[in-house]
């Protein structure tokens, strides 16, 4: 499936389904909806007056007017104009583009701009959300409705140059979305720490990175002790994956600033000996959602320009049991020499980001985030709203959040004090991998990560509360979602333009 950008009148374009956007309590139509209504002869107004759409954001109507060539033409409300974001937009062409294949209509044009031209950013807005709308993980699906053949933006003037790179950035990062969520998906049998690097490795050629996989006597020579004692227990061994990718301009002033994700990897969780219950277990082939919002950025590098270096780092094993596996009172050395009793085998994630913090240092980055799927105890804090974020630093803490919120992808700052690494010591080694107490678990294990990030511009993103969607809506289908990857594109964004 394939977004096109075209000029056209709406009403002229034959195609499946045609989706107008429609601002909320204007009083008076414009843009698109206008134009559709004028062709119509009152048609959207006569749907309006009847009070059954108002254009509120997401609200669809769907309807069959005379006076198009269009099958059918489906209103989307944009809410009120003085709130209409490129975020909005984005939502409103997912909606728009799920719709289009639950009617099972091969062609989409959108009309969802309110003004008389359409501007760059809604129309790569508007390009992007089509693409996320449309996504089903359907691999493993024998019944599953067609895909798309394709969808047209549709322009009331020329189609630029500029307008069209737009469409194509925004249709190249919903592609990158989807293949970290197709990940994510994936069944654990078939995706396996070597199978996840491989995927690295392929996306890192895609883009001109540069990709280095560690098979377990490379972490052995460095001392990862941290992975390699989570994926003892497996048959499929652990593995690290390093991408680089070169600054595509250099910066303003000074040395190239370096920054690093980490994305934890874990292919499947079973929770070790501290075996998982049966509900919800299903859907731990998900716990390397933090590693997949990484490989969705990597994806993304075409339509970025970056006067850094980009480093992401994967650390990925399967959590399993065998006679190998890692037991509660086991004791383990990380990379950077601290260490850890295990007192409890299902808190596998830290451990595999502090031997990925541990290697972080070698590049004396400027800025570190690990993003991972860590404890379930954010969802009873945050519920599913939003993903917790840790991190000391004020300034750095206000650039993920609004990143976050330009994108839809919302992040609440949780306490990150001394008194919470001071549960996490231990009396048979230097720390416990988890607290002997449930309270605040989301919180003293944010400051077991700390202890190994010390000296680093750290941020932890925990992202178990939102990297799974129960319904659709908006931009977000069910399933793994891959969230964070596109907040650390904007994120990233944002850096490069200061």
């Amino acid at each position: 499936m394939d977004v096109f950008l075209r000029k056209s009148n709406p009403a002229a374009r034959a195609t499946g389904v045609l989706a107008v956007g429609v601002a909320e309590g204007s009083g008076k139509l414009s843009g698109a909806a206008q134009s559709l209504d004028r062709s119509t002869r009152g048609a959207v107004s006569a749907v309006l007056a009847t009070g059954d759409f108002r254009g509120k954001h997401l609200e669809t109507a769907l309807i069959y007017p005379e006076g198009v060539k269009a099958k059918r033409v489906l209103l989307v409300g944009l809410g009120p104009q003085k709130e209409l974001t490129p975020q909005r937009v984005l939502a409103a062409a997912a909606t728009a583009a799920r719709r289009a294949r639950e009617l099972g209509a091969e062609t989409l044009a959108m009309a969802l701009h309110t003004g008389a031209t359409l501007d760059p950013a809604t129309a790569s807005a508007a390009a992007e959300g089509a693409v996320l709308g449309h996504y089903r993980h359907t691999a493993y699906k024998t019944d599953a409705k067609p895909p798309l053949d394709r969808i047209e933006l549709l322009s009331p003037g020329a189609a630029t140059p500029r307008l069209a790179n737009a469409v194509a950035s925004g249709e190249l990062r919903g592609e990158a979305t989807c293949l970290a969520r197709d990940l994510a998906n994936t069944p654990g049998q078939d995706l396996v720490p070597e199978q996840l690097a491989e995927r690295a490795v392929e996306i890192a050629r895609t883009v001109g990175a540069t990709a280095q996989v560690l098979d377990v006597p490379a972490m052995e020579r460095l001392g990862m002790g941290c992975v390699l004692a989570v994926g003892r227990g497996s048959a499929h061994a652990p593995r690290f994956v390093v991408l680089e990718a070169a600054p595509t301009r250099k910066p303003r002033r000074g040395k190239v600033p370096t920054v690093v994700v980490i994305g934890k990897g874990v292919t499947f969780d079973t929770g070790g000996y501290s075996l998982k219950p049966r509900e919800g277990m299903s859907k731990m082939k998900y716990d390397m959602s933090g590693a997949a919002a990484v490989l969705g950025l990597f994806a993304s590098l075409p339509t970025l320009d970056l006067p850094f270096k980009l480093v992401g780092l994967i650390p990925s094993a399967e959590n399993m049991v065998n006679s190998r596996a890692l037991k509660p009172g086991d004791v383990i050395r990380a990379l950077d020499g601290t260490t850890i009793e295990v007192t409890n085998t299902d808190a596998e994630g830290r451990l595999l980001l502090a031997d990925a913090l541990g290697y972080a240092k070698r590049y004396k980055p400027d800025a570190v985030v690990n993003l991972a799927t860590l404890t379930g105890a954010i969802s009873i804090a945050l519920g599913r709203a939003c993903a917790g974020l840790f991190t000391r630093d004020d300034a750095f803490a206000a650039e993920l959040t609004q990143a976050g919120e330009s994108v839809g992808e919302r992040l609440w700052r949780m306490p990150l004090w001394d008194d919470y690494l001071v549960e996490m010591k231990g009396d048979t080694a230097d720390l416990l991998n988890s607290s002997e107490r449930r309270e605040g678990a989301a919180c003293t294990a944010a400051a077991f990560l700390e202890h190994f990030a010390k000296g680093m511009r750290w941020a932890h993103l925990d992202i178990a509360s939102t990297a799974w969607t129960y319904a659709d809506r908006g931009e977000y289908a069910r399933g793994a979602n891959a969230f964070g990857a596109r907040l650390l594109v904007k994120w990233l964004e944002g850096m490069a333009a200061k």
